[in-house]
């Protein structure tokens, strides 16, 4: 970018929130009426620098990335698998910080409507006072925020924040995850629900888990939520079967990697463009489309 730069009786799945009516709610409305898988792209901001970060998101967008999680570096991860460390340590050494990483996102905003979801760890949240983030992500134009280190059980005053500036709030469910501990990360979350494929940490991997399906059912009696899966997700194949089971897939290292192999800003964004491409072509033509009218 230039200048700019023990299993339980499910309860009722509650219906959306008002916070969801936004830009992510809108795109996903319109990915059901086609019956077409969405893409969620996530990319370290920062890495090589947030000036290429601008220009690698705007070059996704366009390539066919529904959503856009911008990954706010940091130093202590416990989630991220080695590909996105490296990235997290590029991203610090050339100066990354969250204000930085909100900067980019109003920037952003003078090019693409693209939703722009902010990912991240808690602390550098904290670091920067709850209040003065919400601010501070609202009227860049972000659209939402997905902390990974925040359990729904201590979300409270971070929700009450973020719906208040009409922020949606992404959580994590997992295969570990209870019937009861669903239910409580249904309840806490908007926009949609983000569901980890495998136990571990991020990475690219061969295969979907052979009990995915099993779990994403398991997961959809307790939201109405779209349902976005990640954790592996990284091949045209993995995403051509994922629309019958899920409502997105997320591809975060198999992105990442193309920027780490990049000599230069245009060169990253080109990759990650053809990537996103194959990507895209595999969720509009999948095996497992989903039916709209059967819905």
């Amino acid at each position: 970018m230039s200048d700019t730069a023990a299993p339980q009786s499910a309860p009722a799945a509650p219906r959306a929130q008002s916070s969801d009516e936004g830009r992510i709610a809108q795109h996903f409305r319109e990915l059901s009426a086609r019956g077409e898988l969405g893409l969620v792209a996530y990319v370290t901001a920062g890495d090589p620098s947030l000036e290429a970060t601008g220009q690698i998101v705007l070059a996704a967008s366009e390539s066919g990335a529904d959503v856009i999680e911008l990954g706010v570096p940091f130093s202590d991860p416990v989630a991220d698998g080695p590909t996105i460390q490296r990235a997290s340590d590029r991203a610090l050494r050339a100066g990354t910080t969250l204000a930085g990483v909100i900067d980019l996102v109003r920037r952003l905003r003078a090019h693409t409507q693209v939703p722009l979801i902010l990912f991240s760890y808690f602390n550098p949240i904290l670091q920067m006072g709850l209040e003065k983030f919400a601010d501070a992500a609202a009227s860049a134009g972000a659209d939402g925020v997905l902390v990974t280190d925040l359990t729904p059980e201590e979300a409270a005053e971070y929700r009450a924040a973020m719906r208040a500036r009409h922020l949606n709030t992404i959580f994590l469910a997992a295969p570990t995850s209870t019937d009861g501990r669903l239910a409580k990360i249904a309840e806490c979350s908007s926009g949609f629900l983000y569901l980890i494929s495998r136990t571990g940490v991020t990475g690219t991997r061969d295969a979907l888990p052979e009990d995915l399906p099993a779990l994403a059912r398991r997961v959809r009696r307790f939201t109405r939520l779209p349902l976005a899966v990640g954790f592996g997700i990284s091949q045209p194949e993995h995403v051509s079967i994922l629309g019958g089971i899920a409502d997105a897939a997320v591809v975060g290292s198999a992105i990442v990697a193309q920027i780490e192999k990049s000599t230069n800003a245009d060169q990253a964004a080109a990759n990650v463009a053809a990537l996103i491409r194959s990507l895209k072509d595999a969720a509009r033509s999948g095996i497992s489309r989903r039916n709209p009218a059967a819905e």
